[in-house]
């Protein structure tokens, strides 16, 4: 019996980077907290009224953790949308407006109507606002802009320092670990942006923000990566900015899309 029940736990800690699917509890909060600092005063009233002494960054693994309670299974397809390689922009916004299963672009306009909405009741703003937050940082991973075949890189297994994992985990959680940061000191430590990019960033729609990802994508499946490569130092080196970026980017952008619906 204890030998059954040692094999039970092996097994599970092999597979369970499959089940990755969302920026990691770090990844969700420094969005949610870069995305503090961009708020205008009404925005950040509004936010309060909704989510009381929670803020933005401890709201935003909500729809992660929620995950336990089988009663919101049908919330797994809205953190992604899984897209065919070879799309150009105006090919990919056709994509998504044909695409009419839930996917994280169509729930996340979903999420902003609702909090438009003044006759939207209390408890659904609230599952709003954490869905919204979520989503913004979700939109971000480029592996939630992936390809159905390998599952947004889930299928791809790959070794982070000697540690089996597998290429979305990798982007959802080692890279950003690997940093050995809080999330307040890692949004403290990337959260610079001048002008021209907050004016070029806070211009993107939705589907400017998921091609942006998509283009980072293809971005890292170019280079080859296949699986039971071995990731480390190198690939830190060459790919942290990009991550930061899109971090960056999604605090930025999800304040945008709050003092929108608050102005």
């Amino acid at each position: 019996m204890k030998n059954l029940k040692k094999l039970i736990v092996a097994m599970a800690l092999i597979y369970a980077p499959i089940a990755a699917n969302a920026w990691g509890v770090l990844g969700h909060r420094i969005v949610g907290e870069i995305a503090d600092s961009y708020l205008t005063p009404n925005a950040r009233k509004a936010i309060k009224q909704i989510l009381g002494n929670e803020s933005l960054a401890m709201s935003a693994n909500w729809a992660d953790f929620i995950k336990s309670d089988t009663t919101y299974k049908y919330l797994n397809s809205w953190h992604y949308v899984n897209l065919p390689e070879g799309l150009d922009r105006a090919g990919m916004g056709n994509y998504l407006d044909g695409f009419k299963d839930a996917n994280i672009y169509n729930k996340t306009n979903e999420m902003i109507a609702l909090l438009k909405n003044p006759k939207t009741p209390a408890d659904k703003k609230l599952f709003a606002m954490r869905l919204l937050v979520h989503l913004i940082g979700d939109m971000h991973q480029p592996m939630h802009t992936a390809r159905k075949e390998d599952l947004g890189g889930n299928r791809i297994t790959v070794t982070w320092f000697g540690q089996r994992s597998n290429l979305h985990q990798v982007w959802d959680e080692k890279l950003i670990d690997f940093q050995q940061l809080s999330y307040t000191e890692y949004a403290k430590a990337i959260n610079f942006t001048t002008p021209k990019q907050l004016a070029e960033w806070n211009k993107a729609s939705l589907k400017d923000c998921i091609f942006e990802s998509y283009q980072v994508c293809n971005s890292i499946y170019a280079t080859g990566i296949k699986s039971d490569d071995k990731l480390s130092y190198n690939y830190n080196f060459d790919w942290i900015g990009t991550l930061n970026n899109q971090l960056l980017k999604g605090g930025v952008r999800l304040a945008k899309i709050l003092n929108e619906i608050y102005k």
